[in-house]
């Protein structure tokens, strides 16, 4: 009797478990609704040429391209998207935003900045440079839109919300 009792107890506990298991719902991952599918992007899987190694910054309705460079930290910035950024302005020429996690830096002065560059700012610090200067300041460089012409107009004087998702 304790042996039948023994097997129909472990064969209940087992239906339980594995039963629930079937009936989790599934999770977003984003956290944002209508993202783009995060099963696209397996980590690791860092693309192998430039053409691929690309994204796209959306800044309300205006989409730019942005192709990334080949090092750690865009890879680590790439690995982290979908992104929504709160970016504050800065001295009339860059917008920026303080990540919640470092990325890999290996920064050196670039001189000259030019319109559309991505950068980084210490280890967490994303900065989108919208006018062309000299700077003395070091840098990681994460990347460069492409097609930067309209990029300060659409950026504006004040914060501004911009999203950063890998290119379709």
């Amino acid at each position: 009797m304790r042996t039948w009792l023994a097997v129909w107890l472990m064969i209940t506990v087992m239906l339980t478990v594995y039963g629930r298991e079937a009936q989790l719902p599934a999770v977003d991952e984003t956290g944002m609704e209508g993202a783009w599918d995060m099963q696209q992007n397996t980590q690791g899987e860092w693309p192998d040429s430039a053409k691929e190694r690309r994204m796209t910054l959306t800044v309300g309705a205006q989409e730019f391209d942005v192709t990334l460079e080949d090092n750690a930290a865009a890879q680590a910035l790439y690995e982290m998207l979908p992104l929504r950024l709160e970016m504050s302005e800065l001295n009339g020429n860059e917008k920026y935003h303080y990540l919640d996690q470092t990325l890999p830096a290996d920064a050196q002065r670039p001189g000259q900045i030019n319109a559309g560059d991505l950068m980084l700012f210490g280890d967490d610090c994303i900065v989108l440079f919208y006018e062309s200067f000299s700077s003395g300041y070091s840098y990681t460089r994460l990347g460069r839109v492409e097609n930067a012409g309209g990029l300060a107009g659409v950026l504006g004087r004040g914060s501004v919300t911009v999203e950063l998702t890998p290119a379709q």
